[in-house]
């Protein structure tokens, strides 16, 4: 007997009505990033709870970790049994864990309360990336993974204006905040239920290279194999090359204000101006270059140059944070560089990624994205433990040169993922849609 909140597609929808699917999956990992949102009310908790800096980094250390076995779960399960299965009722049940968080006490009541959200987000949010895939054709799933990558990013600006907002109203209690995200999350998990769905299995086997055009390539009648997703070199490349591109973003989301107030001296009111400058950017060219990947299908090509000129950029960056007297407006330009150059490597790597583990078996993407979100998670859980000590020990500007290193390694990964580095070897939008207009 089927669940009722489960509505399973025979047929690969078209036109609004796969967009307001596709808007549900963004909009569920905008509501799951922001459910873990701490940061705003973080100088508050320490101080109610009596607790030391040193204390909260080990709990969100453990939190992490939860987090990133949780996505390697849930993208297994997923497969198994089917995105909106998994999603809903999960979505629900971090809204309680977040009102949850108001019965905190103590140290050891935080911990077992973020490693819980943690653990849950973790599933519920290892369903999103899939979901994107599944409605999002070829032609399309650049644009559609830089829409997703909002929403940890959107997060962050819905956390801090919320807080900046109400806290004064509740007479600056942290309690407040998880009320507030608890409610909103509630009333946006509903609003996602109602409106999400999922594909069939049979649905889910294709690659849809448009909404009208798909190809079957793989034989149901034979399970799907994890073990066929990791003989593939080209998928360990991007296993591994990923994990050291991450390396440079992680920084630059946990520490990048503490970077510039300790190794330049500015304010942090002028660090967080230059940050948001570098998010600005960020969140612009990942819909631009997802939208110019999509449309002369290259991925390679835009990844390898926007990363290039991400190392040609931190090179800069490290370059000034070891003198004096550097201009906001310089950092200001350098940080939205540096952003932006991040954002047009990694919506195409995303589309090229999905494309290289569909080529395998479609059947496969949740299981993909749930090693995707264990390296994210893992490597926040690396710098959380080995960044505060490498600084101590040298500086600021020596863990940039590292980041830097680790971010020049990720070009000859490129080079072995699939994909046509040329237009005229690709498959455009313009044949594609060319192709349909005939079989018509």
């Amino acid at each position: 007997m089927g669940l009722s909140y489960v509505r399973e597609l025979d047929e690969y929808p078209t036109g609004a009505r796969r967009m307001k699917i596709l808007t549900m999956a963004v909009l569920a990992v905008l509501i799951g990033s922001y459910e873990a949102q701490i940061a705003p009310v973080v100088p508050l908790l320490l101080k109610d709870l009596d607790m030391s800096l040193a204390t909260y980094g080990a709990v969100s250390g453990a939190a992490a970790v939860a987090g990133a076995l949780a996505s390697a779960l849930g993208g297994r399960l997923t497969d198994r049994i089917g995105r909106v299965r998994l999603l809903v009722p999960l979505m629900l049940l971090t809204a309680v864990c977040c009102f949850g968080m108001t019965l905190v006490h103590s140290p050891r009541d935080l911990l077992i309360a973020r490693i819980a959200l943690a653990f849950v987000d973790g599933v519920a949010m290892a369903s999103t990336a899939p979901l994107v895939r599944d409605f999002s054709p070829r032609l399309g799933r650049a644009q559609a993974f830089g829409f997703w990558t909002w929403g940890p990013v959107g997060a962050n600006f819905l956390a801090a204006a919320v807080a900046g907002w109400t806290l004064p109203i509740f007479d600056d209690s942290w309690r407040s905040q998880f009320v507030i995200m608890g409610c909103f999350s509630l009333v946006i998990s509903i609003v996602i239920a109602f409106n999400i769905a999922d594909l069939s299995p049979e649905l889910r086997a294709q690659i849809q290279h448009t909404e009208r055009k798909a190809a079957d390539v793989v034989d149901l009648t034979r399970p799907a194999r994890v073990s066929s997703l990791f003989v593939r070199p080209n998928i360990w490349a991007h296993v591994v090359g990923i994990s050291l591109w991450l390396v440079l973003y992680i920084t630059l989301t946990l520490f990048g204000q503490t970077m510039l107030v300790g190794a330049l001296g500015i304010t942090t009111a002028e660090a967080s101006t230059i940050m948001a400058c570098f998010w600005s950017l960020n969140l612009i060219t990942l819909i631009v270059a997802g939208r110019v990947s999509d449309r002369t299908q290259l991925r390679k090509p835009i990844t390898l140059v926007g990363t290039v000129a991400a190392v040609l950029v931190t090179a800069y960056l490290a370059y000034i944070l070891g003198g004096e007297g550097v201009s906001s407006g310089m950092l200001m330009i350098v940080g939205a560089l540096l952003g932006g150059s991040l954002g047009v490597a990694y919506a195409p790597w995303m589309a090229n990624y999905s494309e290289d583990a569909e080529d395998v078996d479609p059947r496969l993407q949740g299981t993909a994205w749930g090693l995707f979100g264990f390296l994210t998670k893992a490597i926040a859980v690396v710098g959380l433990l080995v960044i505060p000590h490498v600084v101590e020990a040298t500086s600021w500007q020596t863990w940039l040169v590292v980041s830097l290193v680790c971010l020049a390694l990720f070009a000859p990964a490129v080079f072995l993922f699939h994909g046509p580095w040329r237009r005229e070897h690709a498959v455009t939008a313009e044949d594609q849609e060319a192709r349909v207009a005939v079989a018509e």
